[in-house]
């Protein structure tokens, strides 16, 4: 079945370490993607050097020229084909996805949706890139406002969502006249290739520049090409809040623009009035759905304090069915880490609670033995803390799930409220007057606030992203396309005289 979905995807014609984006590459570095599922090398990408980066913006640059020319609704067209070809590859994309980074096989297919409903949003906005007009204060003039692209749109994307959030950004981008340069994370390199070919074949379809979507390859050092390089207007990253700080401070240096989407340290409240069934399935799917490796995986649970004996018994007991194991078994509810780091990494969080005073409900561990040969897989923890343990603060990227005592509904909200991360939150309650105030200015103050659903997952049709420390940044639907582009204003005399703004005069 590996080698299937490898084949059907084109991935078997690229030689090893042969890929930069546009053409073969001369660097003798090479990414190697090792599958978290079971261990096994799944191919080798090359890393773009310095001059070949250069050489894919200067083709990014050229492309450029040319397809901001192209009427809007025609290049929806193009994306719409994308759509097309990515139906046709939704099984075998899905099951990469699934197998590089070890998310489960059907929120690997998911997301390879997600591309397509972007896809299918980007098509309409191409017909709805819409500006203003205003009257003027001077006589037989007209003002309007009009959109334009940017330029080279840079997307660095992070490992748990290999394909879709480099997708909300690119088809936006496409139809808006940018162009686009991206950088998958070097841990699922091969989810990036899979996407550059298929768009390359609709792009050679269409007799189109190969430069209108670029992909390189590497670490950090290939982020930083574009984050310094004052061709890239606008750059995209998603990944932790240290990397967000780094990547927000040099673009804005050289006065460029940065979208950032950042760390989550999401909440569901859970009231007295919780429906306990909603309650359970979206908890148990936010903590551990993805094995906890979404920025909107649910972190903490703020119970009230009437029914926080009863919810964690069901939670508990809940615990104790999930099924942990491959991912492309579709019995299985949690598949693996990322990578042995993130496993260590995992264990010393659980060490941290322990030390500042939390106590485990569930303890969680690394497994071993048959089926988790690959050393990347755990069991989920439940903790009970308090809200201000500074490792209960931090994002704990693992199904590591707390447990937070509350009395009144205020309270809870200045708990939820209590992190420096502001990305998604959720409050379970059937009481209208709670779930009025929640979502208020006096409640959530993340990007995301939702009702009776939980934390994780997003519809493309609203904008997403987080305030405070995730980074301010949307994406994806809504009016989020404004940010890949630049806003001009114009105003037309069609008139004899020449009028001027606030009443001065000359005299000729």
């Amino acid at each position: 079945m590996k080698k299937d979905f490898i084949k059907k995807l084109g991935l078997t014609k690229i030689n090893a370490g042969s890929w930069t984006g546009i053409k073969s590459s001369t660097s003798d570095e090479h990414l190697e993607s090792y599958s978290p599922v079971d261990g096994q090398l799944i191919g080798k990408v090359s890393v773009t050097s310095r001059k070949e980066y250069d050489k894919i913006i200067q083709a990014a640059e050229k492309a450029f020229i040319y397809w901001r020319t192209i009427p809007a609704p025609k290049r929806g067209e193009i994306v719409r084909q994308y759509g097309e070809a990515l139906r046709k590859h939704k099984e075998h994309l899905g099951m990469l996805v699934s197998y590089e980074m070890g998310k489960s096989y059907q929120e690997g297919l998911g997301e390879v949706q997600e591309m397509i409903d972007i896809c299918d949003f980007a098509v309409g906005l191409s017909r709805q890139l819409y500006g203003l007009s205003m009257h003027s204060e001077r006589p037989a003039h007209r003002m309007y406002e009009q959109w334009h692209p940017l330029g080279i749109v840079g997307i660095v994307s992070a490992f748990n969502f290999p394909v879709a959030v480099w997708s909300w950004n690119a088809m936006i981008a496409l139809v808006c006249g940018d162009v686009v340069v991206w950088k998958p994370s070097e841990k699922v390199p091969l989810c990036g290739v899979a996407c550059q070919l298929i768009f390359q074949d609709i792009l050679k379809a269409n007799k189109m520049p190969e430069g209108v979507v670029n992909l390189v390859n590497g670490d950090y050092r290939v982020g930083e090409y574009m984050t310094h390089d004052e061709r890239v207007p606008l750059l995209s990253a998603t990944g932790s809040i240290r990397m967000g700080k780094i990547v927000g401070t040099a673009v804005a240096q050289r006065l460029g623009r940065s979208l950032l989407e950042l760390g989550g340290n999401n909440a569901i409240i859970i009231t007295p009035s919780s429906d306990m069934k909603l309650v359970l399935t979206g908890a148990v799917f936010g903590a551990v759905g993805t094995a906890g490796q979404r920025c909107t995986s649910t972190r903490r649970l703020i119970i009230h304090e009437s029914i926080y004996e009863d919810v964690k018994k069901a939670l508990r007991k809940a615990y104790r069915q999930i099924r942990i194991g491959n991912p492309l078994d579709a019995s299985n509810h949690m598949g693996p880490l990322i990578d042995t780091d993130a496993v260590a990494l995992y264990e010393n969080s659980l060490k941290s609670v322990k030390e500042q005073g939390g106590t485990f409900l569930v303890r969680g561990k690394a497994l071993a033995g048959e089926g988790y040969e690959s050393g990347c897989y755990v069991s989920p923890s439940i903790a009970e803390v308090t809200n201000d343990l500074p490792i209960v603060q931090h994002e704990t990227f693992a199904p590591l799930l707390y447990l937070i005592k509350y009395s009144t509904i205020e309270e809870a909200i200045a708990l939820q409220n209590g992190v420096p991360q502001g990305l998604s939150s959720a409050i379970m309650t059937t009481n209208l007057r709670e779930a009025e105030l929640y979502l208020s200015t006096a409640g959530s103050d993340c990007g995301i606030a939702n009702v009776n659903i939980g934390t994780s997952g997003a519809e493309i049709g609203g904008a997403f992203g987080g305030e405070k420390q995730t980074g301010g940044g949307r994406e994806s639907g809504s009016d989020s396309w404004k940010a890949y582009m630049r806003r001009q204003t114009n105003t037309i005399n069609y008139s004899t005289e020449l009028p001027l703004a606030q009443g001065i005069k000359f005299d000729f």
